[in-house]
């Protein structure tokens, strides 16, 4: 244990986590990677829309957290902390390859395939989501898929809690009418 003289709150798991990557804790960082890569994964594949970048995007997301550990000060939210970080490094992707977003339907059913739905499944999201704007199928997908709250993906996107909130809701309306045979 690391004689350090900051304060550690503990208020969650995720706190915890980074306070221990900064002591040196061994597990530190793989209980971290289980707690968050999903979320980080989601979050980079639906704005870079490309597996390989979102799988660097990961990578180097942990490398981040890594060295940036001892200087992290818990504000109670350290998935925001972490989500800055991606995003982040998926604005300087975006920087250094000049190139648009535009999440494939391929990319989304392998994402898809994590969450062991079927490929009927699959499909059936793949068409519905394909009818939604841009932002909407970026929040549907952040908070279905990556399992962010809404406030985080406020705080990502840079929309206020109740613009993301709206959309969402009418992503939703979109999405049952889809089902129900309703095309919007």
């Amino acid at each position: 244990m690391s004689s350090k003289n900051y304060a550690k709150p503990r208020r969650n798991r995720l706190d915890s986590a980074i306070y221990g990557i900064a002591d040196g804790e061994e597990d530190a960082l793989a209980s971290l990677y289980e707690m968050s890569s999903s979320a980080i994964y989601a979050y980079a594949l639906t704005v870079t829309g490309n597996i390989y970048d979102a799988q660097d995007i990961l990578q180097e997301t942990f490398i981040k957290i890594y060295d940036a550990s001892v200087n992290y000060v818990s504000q109670g939210k350290p998935m925001s902390w972490i989500m800055r970080i991606v995003r982040n490094l998926c604005y300087d992707k975006f920087r250094a390859s000049s190139r648009t977003v535009n999440v494939s339907d391929e990319i989304l059913d392998l994402q898809l395939s994590t969450t062991g739905a079927d490929a009927t499944d699959r499909l059936l999201i793949r068409s519905c989501l394909s009818e939604l704007d841009g932002e909407e199928r970026s929040i549907v997908v952040m908070h279905a898929i990556g399992g962010m709250k809404h406030r985080q993906i406020a705080e990502e996107l840079g929309l206020p809690l109740n613009t993301v909130l709206s959309k969402y809701r009418r992503a939703l309306g979109k999405l049952q009418k889809i089902i129900e045979g309703d095309k919007v």
